[in-house]
């Protein structure tokens, strides 16, 4: 089964309420790169006026995970992926539109297969840069992958 962003959308829908109801959406994914919107309104924004820190944890983890998912998928193996660690920076604020790009996806790729071929756990850490409608970086998301062959 091919993952689209309308399956990994539903997905989000089922299993991951809180993203989708913050509007939370995967607009595009390829082997190599992953793309997120999300619009800053009322239900997702701080006191400051802008769009509260989580939504853009869980707009760029997206960003990530989908690039695993995907990458996992392509392989006939049973493996389990888990976020280990993260750090974000905010540059400005975040409003309006924003879309996050994810261009790690030969790095999770790397990683899967040292682990299927040394039967080990494995980490990557990929990043997942946030920019609004004009361009300009609002914030950027560092998450360490691990990856690991299920017995």
């Amino acid at each position: 089964m091919e993952l689209t962003p309308k399956k990994i959308n539903l997905f989000t829908m089922m299993k991951l309420p809180s993203a989708w109801v913050c509007g939370v959406r995967l607009k595009s994914i390829s082997a190599e790169k992953a793309t997120v919107n999300v619009k800053h309104r009322w239900i997702n924004q701080n006191p400051f006026n802008s769009m509260y820190f989580a939504v853009q944890a869980m707009a760029a983890e997206l960003s990530t995970g989908a690039l695993v998912m995907q990458a996992i998928q392509e392989t006939d193996h049973k493996i389990s992926m888990l976020v280990a660690e993260n750090n974000a920076s905010f540059s400005k604020k975040a409003k309006g539109k924003i879309t996050f790009e994810c261009l790690d996806g030969y790095l999770i790729a790397e990683a899967i297969e040292k682990s299927i071929q040394t039967k080990e756990g494995q980490t990557c850490w990929m990043k997942s840069i946030g920019k609004n409608e004009d361009g300009v970086v609002v914030s950027e998301f560092n998450f360490m992958w691990t990856v690991k062959l299920k017995s």
